[in-house]
């Protein structure tokens, strides 16, 4: 009998020598050389030494990136990095090579790098962990969204990240910290890549960034618990699980105008307005501009609340999202605090009002947009009109306002407060009564004669309860 069970036992060895067990992650990295990697890009240098891999800078050379020879869709990838505090670096993941259609691509780099990336940015902005869209679409999700994760990355010493694609949905991790939470569709598989920074400066020249204990998994994948951080979504139109339990919902349902009438009225118009597609069109362009088919409003009226919407606008086009709306049917007139919609470049508000407080995502007439806390990288000045943009405005129960600009805080101020009252009486709305600080209003979606698309409204009321 003792015999037997031996025998068993071995038998049972042999049979599942060479199967991956459920809990296997495979190595990407063999710790001696840079077997199943090739470099895309640029020509910063890697080595192998002591079983890291070491990424050093070189003057002149655009992003460099050690990319894997082999793709992945569905994935927890986990690796250990650490480099210079004043670098920039990044852990490419669903990327490819090849000429990128977009506005931020590079022609003159047949092999140009694009794709999600997990950001390493040591600076005082501080927002590794964060989902960069290299040579696409610029930053998806930016740590101010997440402000808690800004500490987690350890400049100077060494940091684990984990990177965890599921489907359409796309999670970050430094040394355990929830960093960031994307969905989207756009590249469902890709390689992974390690980034060289390009640098600027000649004296930033043989600058390094170090890369061990890489390892992937991609067999019996189950996503981490919920963490309640904030949630980018980039499907159309849909509320995610984790958006139902963060407490977000459709305002606007994608195919009808059920929930929006017109403002000063009864009803969806019934021409002016379309629904297409998923978008929520105001077809308003020359030469049958100056004929406005009017605003619309929500039928509920908001008090707190945080809202998102994408929104596309033509050529020179003029628009807005108002909130705390009052309507005057006697006078005509829709009144609220405005999010600014415009062509920067081309329509003439922009150099109107004062300080530039008539410009995209002011608050129109009051406060001017700041240019992002990098104004050189500020997400204003990179999508170009006929593309979407990502909206947010976040009104507090104490008051306090933010506008949001595709993943950058462009306003903020306290509705009510003495600043704010005090340009209010300088401003076109001073004689409107109790303008912008009434209890509750409607949202409204501007017409000013221009074409403009909306998608993907939605919104949570805010309270003072935790």
């Amino acid at each position: 009998m003792k015999h037997f069970f031996i025998s068993v036992f071995v038998a049972a060895v042999l049979s599942s020598a060479g199967q991956p067990s459920k809990n296997e992650w495979t190595s990407l990295f063999n710790g001696k050389d840079l077997s199943g990697f090739k470099q895309l890009n640029g020509k910063a240098k890697y080595r192998v030494e002591n079983g890291e891999i070491i990424g050093t800078t070189v003057f002149g050379e655009p992003n460099s990136f050690l990319a894997t020879e082999k793709t992945y869709g569905d994935f927890v990838l986990e690796l250990d990095l650490k480099m210079f505090a004043n670098m920039n670096s990044g852990v490419q993941f669903r990327s490819q090579s090849g000429n990128a259609s977009t506005e931020m691509s590079n022609s003159k780099i047949p092999d140009r790098v694009f794709g999600y990336q997990a950001e390493v940015d040591p600076s005082s902005r501080a927002w590794s962990g964060g989902i960069y869209d290299e040579a696409r679409r610029g930053w998806l999700y930016t740590l101010e969204n997440n402000p808690a994760a800004k500490a987690a990355f350890k400049p100077t010493d060494w940091n684990r990240y984990r990177i965890e694609c599921i489907g359409n949905h796309i999670r970050t991790w430094i040394n355990g910290v929830p960093c960031a939470y994307v969905i989207d569709d756009m590249t469902p598989v890709g390689f992974i890549a390690l980034q060289v920074h390009a640098i600027q400066n000649k004296t930033d020249e043989g600058k390094e960034i170090h890369w061990k204990n890489i390892r992937i998994k991609t067999t019996n994948l189950k996503p981490s618990p919920s963490n309640g951080i904030f949630v980018v979504n980039l499907l159309n139109n849909t509320i995610s699980e984790e958006e139902k339990r963060l407490g977000y919902s459709l305002l606007w349902d994608g195919a009808t105008g059920n929930g929006w009438r017109s403002a000063n009225g009864a009803g969806f118009p019934a021409k002016g307005w379309s629904i297409s597609n998923g978008e929520l069109i105001l077809h308003n362009e020359p030469p049958t501009r100056s004929m406005r088919v009017g605003d619309i409003v929500t039928e509920k009226e908001y008090s707190a609340f945080d809202l998102q919407f994408e929104f596309k606008i033509t050529d020179t086009a003029n628009s807005g999202v108002k909130y705390f709306v009052q309507e005057y049917p006697e006078k005509r007139a829709v009144i609220g605090l405005e999010y600014q919609i415009l062509d920067d470049a081309k329509h003439p508000d922009a150099k109107a009002g004062a300080a530039g407080n008539r410009t995209m995502a002011s608050l129109y007439d009051l406060i001017p947009a700041a240019p992002g806390l990098d104004s050189k990288a500020s997400r204003r000045d990179r999508i170009p009109v006929g593309q979407w943009n990502r909206a947010r405005i976040v009104v507090y129960p104490d008051g306090k306002v933010e506008h949001w600009l595709n993943g950058w805080k462009m306003v903020e101020y306290q509705r009510g407060g003495p600043i704010f009252l005090a340009l209010v009486a300088r401003s076109k709305f001073a004689t409107w009564p109790q303008f912008g600080t009434q209890a509750k209003g409607r949202i409204l979606l501007q017409d000013h004669g221009d074409k403009v698309s909306f998608r993907s409204i939605k919104i949570k009321e805010l309270s003072n309860q935790p």
